[in-house]
């Protein structure tokens, strides 16, 4: 589980029904578990996302073990990932390492 940050006033892109929306548009399903979304996608066997504040959310991953994993096949789930991760967050794959970084530093992870 990752815990990434909400770009300030960005919540009103993915608040009530519209991250499952999103979720459904970047991996082709979605499934509602309480207040996390559940999908799945290439090599990803499980992807959770989780708003826990308007200004964060969680997401975690788990690989499937029983397929032989093509590098393709791993860059493509790993694209689309990101993609879905900077529509949720608002935040691009440069920009949410950083501000983990900080965090890390500040031990605020």
């Amino acid at each position: 589980m990752v815990e990434y940050d909400i770009k300030k006033g960005w919540y009103k892109n993915i608040e009530g029904d519209l991250l499952e929306q999103l979720m459904k548009e970047s991996f082709g399903n979605v499934a509602k578990n309480g207040d996390t979304l559940t999908s799945s996608y290439g090599v990803l066997a499980r992807i959770d996302a989780r708003i826990t504040a308007k200004d964060r959310m969680e997401i975690s991953t788990v690989s499937r073990q029983d397929a032989e994993m093509k590098d393709e096949d791993i860059l493509d789930s790993k694209r689309r990932l990101n993609a879905f991760a900077e529509k949720a967050t608002g935040f691009d794959s440069k920009a949410r390492m950083k501000r983990a970084q900080e965090k890390a530093k500040k031990g605020g992870l």
